[in-house]
Order: C-alpha cells, then sequence, then structure tokens
C-alpha cells in the first residue's frame, strides 16, 4: 500500500487525464469518431504518438498526417463539442480523487494541475465537479509551448505556486508526464490506469512510487 508524507512537501501537481478522470478511453473514440468523418480508419499507432501531446500540438499532428484542410481552431472547437457534455459528466474521477484532493486542500498544500489538455475543457471539467476552488493553480502544455517529456509545464506551475520543484509532488499516469516530473526536479508517483497498462514497468523503474487506487494515500478513517 501506498504511503506517502506529504507533511514533506508543499504543493501537489496533478496530470488530469488517466490520472485524475478516467477519460483515456473517451479520447481514443473521439480520434475514431473524427476520423470517421473523413472515411480515414484510426491507426493503431496513434494514441501512441499523440501521448503528451497538447491538443493544439495534435490538432497540428491530425493536420499533418491525415492531410486535413481545417485549421488547428476548427479543429479543437469540433473537438470541444465532440466531447464536452461526456468529458464534464459522464467519464468517471479516479477512485478516491475527489477524497484525497479535498484532504490535501485541507492539510494547507498547494494544489495544480499541469495537463496536456485544453485549458477550456479542464475549466468546465472542474466547474461541473465543483472542483474549480480545489486547484489554485491551472497550467497547460499550449500555455508554456513545451509538451511532455519537457518539464516546462511541471516547472511552470511550481513558479505560479510559489514552490521549488523539490518540495513539488507530482502525480502522473504514462511515462512521458513521469519523465517530465522527475526532469523538473520533482517527486513523481505513477499511477495505475488501463490505458498505460503495456508500461507499466516502465513507469515503475522511472518513479518514486506507484499508487493504484487513491484510497491508499488517505488517513484509515477517512476510508472506513
Amino acid at each position: 500500500m501506498a504511503r506517502i508524507e506529504f507533511k514533506a512537501f508543499e504543493a501537489v501537481i496533478f496530470d488530469l487525464d488517466g490520472t485524475l478522470v478516467d477519460s483515456m478511453g473517451m479520447w481514443k473514440n473521439v480520434d475514431r469518431d473524427y476520423l470517421s468523418r473523413f472515411d480515414i480508419p484510426c491507426p493503431a499507432d496513434l494514441q501512441r504518438e499523440l501521448e503528451g501531446l497538447s491538443l493544439h500540438e495534435t490538432a497540428l499532428y491530425f493536420i499533418r498526417r491525415f492531410d486535413l484542410k481545417d485549421s488547428p481552431e476548427v479543429i479543437k472547437a469540433d473537438w470541444r463539442q465532440m466531447v464536452l457534455e461526456q468529458y464534464c459528466y459522464g467519464v468517471a474521477m479516479k477512485s478516491g480523487a475527489p477524497e484525497l484532493l479535498h484532504f490535501l486542500k485541507k492539510m494547507g498544500l498547494r494544489l495544480a494541475i499541469a495537463s496536456s489538455n485544453d485549458a477550456v475543457l479542464i475549466r468546465d471539467f472542474l466547474k461541473a465537479r465543483e472542483l474549480e476552488d480545489v486547484f489554485d493553480v491551472l497550467v497547460t502544455c499550449d500555455d508554456v509551448k513545451a509538451n511532455k517529456p519537457d518539464p516546462a509545464v511541471y516547472l511552470t506551475a511550481a513558479q505560479l505556486l510559489k514552490t521549488p520543484p523539490e518540495k513539488c509532488l507530482v502525480f502522473e499516469d504514462v511515462v512521458r508526464g513521469i519523465e517530465a516530473g522527475k526532469r523538473a526536479g520533482m517527486t513523481v508517483y505513477a499511477v495505475a490506469d488501463d490505458w498505460s497498462a503495456a508500461q507499466e514497468s516502465k513507469k515503475r523503474a522511472l518513479a518514486d512510487g506507484w499508487v493504484d487506487d487513491f484510497h491508499e494515500l488517505l488517513p484509515d478513517e477517512l476510508t472506513t
């Protein structure tokens, strides 16, 4: 069972998709359904190729690979429309995630999201889940113009949190995200996720710890 001494840290930074939310399958379906509009089959390697890319970079990738004529802005707007209701109200949060967030906030730790996802969607998601007041900072890869495993998104989050990197704890679900947190000089815990199950051995090797369920990290009195 994972146990973390949270008092050793001043801030906790979370990735979102696959870390706090079981949404990776949703994004795979969006890619498939979007490409079907153009009678393009979804390639088997697509999810691997998109790992760590921001929404804007993903749109650019689609334009290049599939010879699409729409602008990145139009493509992103289409994706937002496709996922908004399901993302905000349909996909499930990881087991124990809401409880952990509120526990950390009550402890006085500063909290941030550092994600490759779209800021508009993230804010809508947080509002729908009544979590908008939990996080002090939201940073996306689009904000820093660099994709994971570049550490920029984590370093920027730490800067905005006014916290040195070595006092930041990160939770991530994929290898590139774990690498980004480690390159930022932070403690990184890997989170189990079905969509990155093939990466488990590498995730465990790179990370400082492993989490199967966020309930593991809560005091016993909060899990009974």
